[in-house]
């Protein structure tokens, strides 16, 4: 008998987020204690959940996250020694997994750093601390917990020190004041920005929002967007009606109307058109709520997120291997028995959306990847309205052949019967769902930058899976929910034959081929290990402030990108458009190119706290830096994002996005050579 895994949610997004930002199994004490002798403890008191456990501080390499403290900034003071447990001493087990001795913490603990103060009055530390928490099913990212302690939540009692031998700091590598740099890395910093003089960051940072407005042509690039956002949902609609689980809800949902409304041809009619708006107004709900609970930019950057995309990927999994026949995944019996009830005990108009509700729980172990899928994507457009139209699109498709059928019964006769042929549809999602979740594996690896998952290994593992695939169509492997195959139909033949050709044409991208076709996909091409060819840029910034200066030396004008590493359409855009050898010739020749990854996740040398929307945010990593860089420069979140500038940051043609137009791409920087001479 099948495993039935019950799942109890409404999105899959919706879940894989809450999941992680809902469940914070360590709550955290910030204090400050005098520890005598011109010296203070930062105390740090974790309560850990029942059940639940948390790594100590000091791990061996290659093991878990251990417990640590960072300081973003720390003034007045000196650290001295290291951040430890105070109170007990861990539980130390070997551990089967990393084959190492590991301590571990259960119920709760106080950590201390201690301090010493050289200036009372000028006391500052901030910065955050990091755990790690696990149970037997799971283990929590390590997230950043902040604190801040200024002059006035030292005791009254503390005194100055008179020791202030710098060593005790560098001993453990702390950051130098204000910095979270060396004194090496500091050297080499002011090293690497020699020719920052020739610069004015103040005005490379003033916003130009106004001036690329007055720029424009006319063309709304942000609606754009959402027709292509659209489009996609009605695809992905279309597809989601050849489910097993959609597909025998058609003849099921019309013969509901037609004894509803047996002696009312115009009644049918109306109930039928209720009926599909509320399948559209349950959708699109749904992407008003994920939206606002998130908002475009929240979204964007969450979609990038690695923590977010290895959630994504083992969503998918499960996913996949219950549509291969490994477990069946429904959701709990008591919602569709509920919606049941609902529909039977309501009346009018109310009855139709219950009915519409019910399908959407019935169906959702089938469009759930679809719709987690379709809704990734639209974040990752940077616009609020994007998993709305999005989910528009979807539940438009879903609800047109309900809405014909019910008005034209008859059609019903020409639909095949539900049989194997669903289930082999299934299988075939199965495989197609495999091999999407290693794009979200995918994303993670490029934005944390472990390199696990290149080009050539990802085409490797696709090549072997559309392989499969078509053996599988050819009947030559028989899952345990499949019915024997005694013959091959001319549809599985051609399925076969399509599958077997893709995996083909796939062949070459392990020498560098760019399959550009695949392009927004797979990982870009910087990351083959092996390319026959090496078409990319000779010279491209990824800093700023230095591009510009080298503009400002060199005479150019620049190309600004804002791209990600796991922006589908921005690797996209880099090998079809960029790749092209007119546009490549162009930009070597008369640009300074300069591009800045919004999810870049190294660490910034210096946190920067700004202040944004009323509120103050601290800007940690390179990515937080120039994504707020695009919102308040610009005025906009969406990647690509490309703009010509002039050697002040002034803005010297319209913004251009995502467009695989050559001659278009060209065009625009044309307009932005010929201003700028």
């Amino acid at each position: 008998m099948n495993k039935k895994i019950f799942l109890s949610i409404l999105s899959l997004v919706l879940l894989a987020t809450l999941s992680l930002f809902s469940q914070e199994p360590i709550s955290w004490n910030f204090s400050i204690e005098d520890a005598g002798k011109g010296e203070v403890d930062i105390v740090a008191k974790a309560t850990v959940d029942q059940g639940w456990y948390m790594y100590d501080t000091d791990i061996p390499d290659g093991g878990p996250n251990p417990t640590m403290i960072e300081f973003d900034k720390i003034s007045g003071g000196e650290l001295v020694g290291k951040f430890k447990a105070s109170d007990k001493k861990a539980i130390v087990k070997f551990d089967e997994i990393f084959q190492m001795e590991i301590g571990s913490f259960t119920n709760s603990v106080t950590f201390k750093q201690r301090v010493r103060i050289t200036d009372k009055a000028n006391f500052s530390a901030v910065g955050n601390v990091r755990a790690q928490a696990c149970n037997d099913a799971t283990c929590t990212p390590p997230l950043p917990v902040d604190f801040e302690f200024g002059a006035n939540s030292l005791p009254a009692t503390v005194t100055v020190s008179s020791n202030t031998d710098i060593s005790a700091n560098t001993e453990n590598n702390a950051p130098v004041e204000g910095t979270n740099q060396s004194p090496a890395e500091v050297d080499n910093a002011a090293v690497a920005a020699y020719n920052l003089q020739l610069v004015d960051s103040d005005i490379l940072w003033t916003p130009v929002i106004g001036e690329l407005q007055a720029l424009s042509d006319g063309d709304d690039l942000a609606d754009a967007s959402l027709i292509d956002i659209f489009l996609k949902g009605l695809l992905w609609g279309f597809a989601a009606l050849l489910t097993p689980c959609v597909w025998p809800m058609i003849p099921i949902t019309v013969s509901f109307f037609l004894n509803r409304n047996k002696k009312s041809r115009k009644k049918a009619i109306k109930d039928a058109s209720v009926y599909g708006m509320s399948i559209i107004v349950i959708y699109v709900t749904l992407g008003l709520i994920i939206t606002a609970i998130f908002g475009a930019s929240a979204l964007n950057n969450l979609a990038t997120s690695p923590v977010f995309n290895l959630i994504f990927f083992a969503l998918l999994i499960t996913f996949a291997f219950s549509f291969m026949g490994a477990f069946e995944l429904v959701l709990p019996a008591s919602w569709t028995n509920k919606m049941d009830s609902k529909v039977d005990s309501s009346k009018g108009w109310l009855s139709l959306f219950f009915m519409a509700f019910t399908l959407a729980l019935v169906s959702f172990s089938c469009t759930g990847p679809i719709i987690g899928w379709l809704l990734v994507d639209a974040a990752t457009h940077g616009n609020f309205l994007a998993p709305t139209m999005g989910m528009f699109g979807f539940a438009l498709a879903l609800s047109i052949p309900f809405t014909l059928f019910a008005i034209f019964p008859s059609w019903l006769k020409t639909l095949p019967k539900s049989g194997s042929w669903l289930n082999s549809v299934k299988v075939v999602l199965g495989f197609i769902v495999l091999a999407v979740s290693l794009k979200f594996l995918s994303v993670a690896d490029l934005s944390s930058g472990w390199g696990l998952l290149d080009r050539d290994i990802f085409i490797s593992l696709w090549i072997v899976l559309f392989v499969l695939l078509g053996i599988y169509l050819l009947g030559k492997i028989r899952l345990k929910s499949d019915s024997e195959l005694k013959h091959v139909s001319l549809p599985r033949l051609f399925l076969a034959m399509i599958s077997f050709t893709f995996a083909i044409y796939m062949i070459p991208g392990l020498w560098g081929a760019p399959l550009k076709p695949l392009s927004s996909i797979i990982p870009p091409l910087s990351t083959q290990d092996f390319k026959l060819i090496d078409n990319s840029m000779e010279l491209v910034f990824d800093d700023f402030e230095t591009g510009m200066a080298y503009a400002a030396q060199t005479g150019r004008p620049v190309l600004l990108e804002f791209g990600g590493h796991g922006c589908v359409n921005c690797h996209k855009m880099d090998a079809t458009v960029l790749a092209d050898e007119r546009v490549k010739n162009l930009i070597e020749d008369e640009f300074v190119f300069i591009v800045l990854m919004v999810d870049e996740r190294t660490k910034l040398p210096q946190m920067i706290e700004v202040e944004e929307g009323g509120r103050n945010s601290r800007l940690r990593t390179i990515g937080d830096k120039w994504s707020y860089l695009q919102r308040h420069k610009f005025g906009t979140q969406s990647q690509p994002f490309y703009v010509v500038l002039d050697h002040q940051g002034k803005p010297l043609s319209p913004s251009h996005a995502y467009d695989e137009s050559v001659d278009n791409y060209i065009e625009f920087l044309q307009i932005g050579l010929r201003n700028f001479k």
